[in-house]
């Protein structure tokens, strides 16, 4: 029992220390209502090439907590947490459970799980104890890394986030370096059917797993002109299969993703354009809008892509914003019988502001895939009625009021909504937006 006192004594201590230091919260959240005119509730869809404006129908959620643990000359060690939650907002309690029920069909049963909850972040970070680069971040664990990606559309272009360690904001010349190592497991099967590779889960298919290590190297800050930088990257995918991985895993290569991005800062906002070149697996990332942290390990020997994006949001007068979102992304010889899969993505949002508090927002985004000639579109119409904490583009929370037209032309004659049966879609809701 002694122990066990000396043990608890202990402990008492080090919160009653800690206590001393503030927690961080943050977070973010979206959830709302929506209804679709095809009857039941609305869809989303395809919001990485139209837009999200409008077209997310699920409750998603983050709650992060951080806390610097310890302090001394300089030296200071930072432990963050994340869990998230995401469900179809279907009901009130919305639990872990799995429901089932007869299929649209009537000739099966359908299970779902309410809601999933997941760990998103559980690292270490620390600063100062590194004597070479004593302004450096040490970190290891799981953590979101660097993401880089466009609000608009919820795209990520460059986020190999994940469990890992790494050094971070090396002063060098003049920028800064970062070097990391991340772990991705994913299987080898892959169907093109799915909207993001990168979203695409595992579990269920029958390729075989393969464990990939992804080492990644930034030199972020390169000034080049009043208000314009440049950051460069490599990222280098080492596959490596497990026994029961399929040949086609077995004989996968390594592949190499190279990213530029300039960032040119303007007066009433700012503007990115990113070219990204990857090799062998990373050519999937190029064409499917992948992140970097989905690798396709199934792709052909030599396949390679390339990607062009340019993004950002400007000030146009006192009263108007604009956002815009262009991808062009190409993925060559992926497959075998595949010569080049090209994928083409325009958003524009733009904002108009009625007072401090009240914005009408409008947003339209088309998008083409196109593998070898088969063509498939996609486009969005959206016009939303926010009331918002404060006028700016980024001003958040925002509760929206919105209407939206959806449609999809594939030359294989396939109809998405309503159960199939049609090539459009209108869907009108409530969404409430925020982060802290």
């Amino acid at each position: 029992m002694k122990k066990v006192s000396v043990i608890a004594a202990a402990v008492a201590a080090s919160l009653a220390a800690g206590s001393a230091f503030a927690v961080d919260f943050h977070g973010y959240m979206r959830a709302g209502v929506g209804v679709s005119a095809d009857g039941g509730q609305q869809v989303t869809y395809e919001k990485n090439k139209v837009g999200r404006l409008g077209n997310e129908g699920d409750i998603y959620g983050e709650v992060q907590l951080g806390q610097e643990v310890y302090n001394n000359n300089g030296k200071t060690f930072y432990v963050d947490s994340m869990v998230a939650m995401t469900s179809n907002g279907s009901n009130d309690w919305e639990g872990t459970g799995t429901n089932c029920g007869l299929n649209d069909a009537g000739d099966g049963v359908d299970c779902v799980d309410d809601a999933e909850f997941a760990l998103r972040q559980f690292n270490v970070q620390a600063k100062g104890v590194l004597g070479f680069a004593p302004e450096a971040t040490l970190w290891a664990g799981k953590r979101f890394y660097q993401r880089h990606d466009i609000h608009i559309s919820d795209f990520y272009y460059w986020n190999i986030s994940g469990a890992g360690a790494g050094i971070e904001g090396i002063e060098t010349g003049p920028g800064k370096l970062s070097l990391a190592w991340v772990r991705s497991d994913r299987n080898d099967n892959f169907s093109l059917g799915s909207n993001n590779p990168g979203d695409t889960p595992d579990s269920g298919n029958s390729g075989g797993a393969v464990n990939v290590n992804t080492l990644d190297a930034r030199y972020a800050g390169i000034p080049l002109w009043d208000n314009g930088s440049l950051e460069v990257g490599v990222d280098y995918a080492i596959v490596n299969e497990t026994d029961s991985a399929s040949q086609a895993a077995k004989d996968a290569k390594n592949g190499v993703m190279l990213t530029a991005e300039l960032t040119q800062g303007l007066a009433n906002g700012f503007n990115k354009t990113v070219v990204q070149y990857g090799t062998e697996g990373y050519s999937k990332t190029m064409a499917f809008y992948g992140d970097g942290s989905w690798y396709g390990a199934e792709a052909k020997s030599g396949a390679d892509g390339y990607r062009l994006i340019n993004t950002g949001v400007v000030g146009l007068g006192d009263s108007w914003e604009l956002g815009h979102q262009l991808v062009y992304g190409v993925g060559q010889d992926m497959w075998d019988g595949q010569d080049k899969y090209e994928a083409m993505s325009v958003v524009v949002r733009p904002v108009y502001k009625w007072d401090e508090y009240n914005k009408t927002i409008f947003e339209a985004g088309y998008a083409v895939d196109d593998n070898d000639g088969d063509k498939n579109k996609f486009g969005k119409l959206t016009v939303a009625q926010a009331w918002s904490a404060g006028s700016s583009f980024w001003a958040r929370p925002e509760i929206r009021l919105y209407a939206s037209y959806l449609t999809n032309d594939n030359d294989g004659d396939s109809n998405v909504f309503d159960n199939g049966t049609s090539d459009n879609s209108f869907q009108f809701g409530v969404q409430a937006e925020a982060w802290w």
